[in-house]
């Protein structure tokens, strides 16, 4: 079934909110929560949403500069959504861009996704649980599909989805092997524009796979353009545009452009299909689809009829979407099968399609495209039979919603500079374009489906086994739908400040659904990601909440959506005391974690047993643990504006992370512990079996995490919340060893401005010093994730023969830990940055203008903080605007990405950065959480004006 965010969980899925309050009251939170508990069925909180709710502007974009909102079409499109008066949303980019070696697509007994379910295979064979293409669209079930084919008169298959090389062929695990672009979306999909760059010749599929195989971990990958298949320019830009002349009214044209130096032909086949989902032995109606003269008429059980309007020229073509079981397993079945439309098109099989009806069509025609000239192939799906000819104003519909789309982001972006804009629009329209529908029924998946072969036992044992309640299907922002199908807890939550931006609606909705009980454990544990959702995530879906609340109250004007708030607040107090339960092995306030997101950084792979034995006390993750302390605090703070009992649940969360902060401050055993006086840096402790403590003076980001531990109790906040004042008094009163962790600034006028952080005085210049330092942490493009320092002085741990180094790499990994597609020993990774940004600013409202430190580190020059923030955001922003080359560091990966003008503007949102160069590495369509640049660039921006 499909429970839609925005609906009440089933029946009998178990609602965390009618826990019983003993229950709650022994799981840390002690009488206050079972208080508020009990008080819930009787208590009417005093402000659940504005009065006026819906006629604030949630849906315009403010101009401080003009102080007053304006509002578009695309806005009004907005409003209509949230208000339940259309659903223009329904239709968007939900398809995967690579659903073959997925964990859901896996049934084999020794959970080798890559292998069970390959790419050479994804063309004859079906998938159970989503589907995937080039430019995919669906509707948001996914039962109805859209996605481009093409043939170059030269491959052995048609390019109908996108190649690359699995985790063990790939010399830093896998990899897509494709050019295409995210270059236009608005949020409503009113508009969509997306670029795929096919080459004239032969896809080097085989030379791709043999040369990485070759390459060893020092080497780099051999790409694409390595190959010199783009030479002379001999290839197509292949443009795929969708724009909505209404809810159920779709227009879609692909215009293919030939770069090279002579004519080339193309086959553009736009295809449709169904999902199939009647292949499984569940008692479902199997659609059709049929041609009716010039039109295809589609008829789905759910969706109802559908017709697209064919132009003339293109031939109708159909087959079905089930497996081709003669050519996988050598039986007897009948055709169309789903390599219907590639034989009939490559070798001309007529027995291999049905040009009557089919679950799957393509709208083939062949184009010969002159040189430096263009072709387009054009098709219409619409609900209601068109009236006349349905092309008659489909190019007014373009320009219409093109504007629209222009007038949009005029004033989302107003202000920002022309190269800064769009990098931008690129960096959100990656966001729209990430979006997938996940379909994964855990408990369905470990069981089999009863028309298949039941699988393996040793399933029922291995991966996510315990995570059953698992529901999902839903539309979920991707960190890239090639490379990463599938959800990441705390991608998502990155992924949501940008999103904000634009949709501040989805943005919530992501929040909220990761939270649901169909997502959430039983026990509180947030799902990390497919191949093993019980994997420990850092906890910062808390600081996504606020800092969207936060957005969408400036954006509502009013006192903000407490309801929201208040929801994903009481789960996370769940998922906060999992934390405290299963990470605090010595309760002592010193936490674990494991590897917490940031893969090969530390000397250990730290989500696995230590071969030394004993544990690790992480900074990192008592430092995520004192800065989700703070932000459930503040979440509770603004509750209690509302509803008086929140007080003292915010009076419990100032205690927890006082006690972190004592811990984190004082912890020594043996003479050890984070905080090293000498080196003036946090470190992580080894902890052995003998309870002797070693510490790993690895300088990594690990130890600049406990800036981003902070927050500012102000003197009208305490007025205001007398019973949260009062206890806090009581506590700094009763506990001097906890109150000469808090610095008090008296405020002109009257009170005390308090700050509550893990870093203060000589510790915080200390670790600025370190952070600003170019023979450090800073680059010219942000921050690193590993002290350069250990270029010269590696750091190497011996144990019984066995050596462990970590080493300064500001490129790939030279490490298979954690797959070896990913680095944390030298790059610049967004997401970190993000955050250290945003710590600056706070200390900053404390301190003020002020406390200056020497920033960067040795230039003599004395900023403020925010100063500092400003500089490592610009030098983010430098990674993608144009240098006095005219070039792009992140797009330094072939000359003719950086210099030629069909490549330098079409950006790639890289997954992390190389610490010296800021040439981008990983996965290339990490729009997610470095699309967060586009909130850098809004923030830069409003500071400037």
């Amino acid at each position: 079934q499909k429970f839609p965010v925005e609906m009440q969980e089933p029946p009998w899925v178990p609602q965390a909110t009618h826990a019983n309050p003993g229950l709650l009251g022994n799981l840390g939170f002690g009488e206050e929560l079972a208080t508020l508990v009990r008080s819930r069925a009787a208590h009417t909180p005093r402000v659940m949403t504005s009065p006026d709710a819906k006629a604030s502007p949630k849906h315009l974009a403010f101009d401080p500069k003009k102080r007053e909102w304006g509002r578009t079409a695309e806005h009004e499109r907005l409003k209509q959504c949230d208000d339940g008066k259309a659903n223009w949303k329904k239709w968007g980019p939900y398809l995967s861009e690579r659903q073959w070696g997925t964990v859901r697509e896996d049934y084999s007994a020794d959970g080798n996704a890559w292998d069970f379910f390959s790419f050479d295979v994804s063309h004859l064979r079906t998938y159970r649980w989503g589907e995937d293409g080039i430019a995919g669209w669906s509707d948001d079930e996914q039962k109805l599909c859209i996605g481009l084919g093409m043939w170059n008169g030269k491959d052995h298959v048609i390019k109908e989805r996108l190649f690359g090389l699995t985790n063990s062929q790939g010399n830093h695990g896998e990899d897509v092997k494709e050019y295409y672009y995210y270059l236009d979306a608005t949020p409503t999909h009113s508009y969509a524009k997306m670029l795929y760059k096919y080459p004239q010749a032969h896809f080097p599929y085989d030379h791709l796979k043999n040369v990485n195989r070759e390459r060893g971990f020092h080497d780099p990958e051999f790409e694409l353009l390595d190959t010199g298949i783009f030479d002379q320019n001999r290839y197509f830009d292949v443009f795929i545009e969708y724009a909505q002349a209404g809810e159920d009214d779709l227009l879609v044209k692909v215009t293919a452009h030939n770069r090279g130096p002579e004519a080339a032909p193309i086959h553009l086949m736009p295809q449709l299909w169904f999902r199939n989902t009647w292949s499984w032995g569940h008692k479902v109606e199997k659609p059709n689809m049929k041609r009716s003269g010039n039109t295809v008429v589609i008829e789905h059980p759910d969706l109802g009829t559908y017709r697209v309007s064919v132009e003339e020229g293109s031939e109708v073509v159909f087959c079905n979407n089930e497996s081709n079981t003669p050519a996988l397993f050598g039986c007897q079945a009948q055709g169309p099968f789903k390599d219907g439309l590639n034989n009939y098109v490559i070798r001309g099989d007529k027995g291999a399609v049905s040009m009557e009806s089919g679950t799957k069509v393509g709208l083939l025609s062949k184009k010969d495209v002159p040189a430096g000239g263009s072709a387009e192939s054009r098709f219409r799906l619409s609900a209601k039979a068109p009236s006349g000819d349905a092309f008659a104003d489909f190019d007014k519909i373009f320009q219409t919603r093109l504007k629209e789309a222009d007038e949009f982001y005029g004033i989302v972006q107003d202000g920002v500079g022309e190269d800064r804009a769009l990098i931008q629009r690129q960096a959100l329209a990656g966001m729209i374009w990430t979006k997938q529908y996940f379909n994964y029924n855990v408990h369905q998946w470990l069981q089999g489906d009863p028309g298949c072969p039941p699988p393996p036992e040793e399933r029922k044992h291995g991966r996510n086994a315990d995570w059953e309640h698992m529901v999902n299907c839903d539309i979920i922002s991707m960190p890239d739908k090639w490379e990463y199908p599938w959800y990441a807890a705390w991608d998502l939550a990155f992924h949501c400040v940008p999103l904000a931006l634009i949709d501040i609606q989805f943005a919530k909705s992501q929040l909220l659904l990761m939270t649901k009980d169909r997502y959430m454990h039983p026990n509180g544990q947030l799902p990390a990601y497919e191949w093993n959702f019980g994997d420990v995530n850092p906890p910062v879906h808390g600081w996504a909440t606020y800092r969207v609340w936060e957005m969408d109250k400036q954006m509502r004007g009013d006192e903000g959506d407490t309801h929201f708030l208040e929801t994903i607040f009481h789960r996370l107090m769940l998922n906060f005391t999992w934390w405290v339960n299963r990470k605090d092995k010595e309760d002592r306030n010193v936490f674990q974690g494991g590897f917490l997101g940031l893969d090969n950084i530390g000397v250990f792979d730290r989500s696995h047993e230590l071969p030394t034995g004993g544990h690790i006390n992480q900074s990192d993750g008592t430092a995520w643990m004192a800065f989700y302390s703070l932000t459930l605090m503040r979440m509770a703070l603004e509750l209690a504006k509302n509803n008086p009992i929140y007080e003292e649940i915010a009076s419990k969360f100032l205690e927890h992370f006082m006690l972190i902060a004592k811990a984190m401050t004082k912890f020594t055993s043996h003479g050890v512990g984070l905080w090293d006086p000498e080196d003036q840096f946090y470190y992580d402790v080894l902890t052995m079996p003998d309870g002797n403590r070693i510490p790993l003076k690895v300088r990594s980001v690990v130890g600049l995490l406990p800036l981003i531990a902070v927050d500012t109790i102000e003197p009208e906040l305490l007025e205001q919340l007398p019973t949260f004042a009062r206890r806090m008094e009581h506590m700094l009163e009763a506990r001097p060893d906890l109150h000469e962790l808090v610095t008090e600034w008296h405020v002109k006028g009257g009170g005390e401005r308090r700050l509550l952080s893990l870093v203060r005085g000589d510790r915080l210049k200390a670790l600025v010093k370190r952070l600003g330092d170019p023979g450090e942490f800073l680059s010219d493009f942000g921050m690193r994730g590993l002290s350069r320092y250990h270029a010269d002085h590696p750091y190497n741990f011996e144990w019984y023969g066995q050596n462990f180094n970590v080493n300064y790499e500001p490129g790939e990994s030279t490490t298979g830990m954690f797959g070896g597609n990913s680095n944390w020993r030298g790059p610049i990774w967004m997401p970190v940055n993000y955050l250290i940004i945003e710590s600056l600013q706070k200390f900053n409202e404390f301190y003020t203008d002020d406390y200056k430190v020497e920033f960067p580190t040795g230039s003599g020059k004395q900023v403020a903080l925010r100063e500092a923030a400003g500089e490592i955001g610009q030098r983010l922003i430098r990674l993608f605007e144009l240098d006095a080359d005219g070039q792009r560091a992140s797009m330094k990966q072939h000359p003719k990405m950086a210099t030629d003008p069909h490549f330098r503007d079409n950006l790639l949102f890289w997954e992390y950065f190389h610490g010296d160069s800021g040439r981008g590495i990983g996965a290339n369509h990490q729009t997610g959480w470095t699309g967060v640049l586009a909130k850098v660039i809004q923030m830069e921006s409003a500071s400037t004006k």
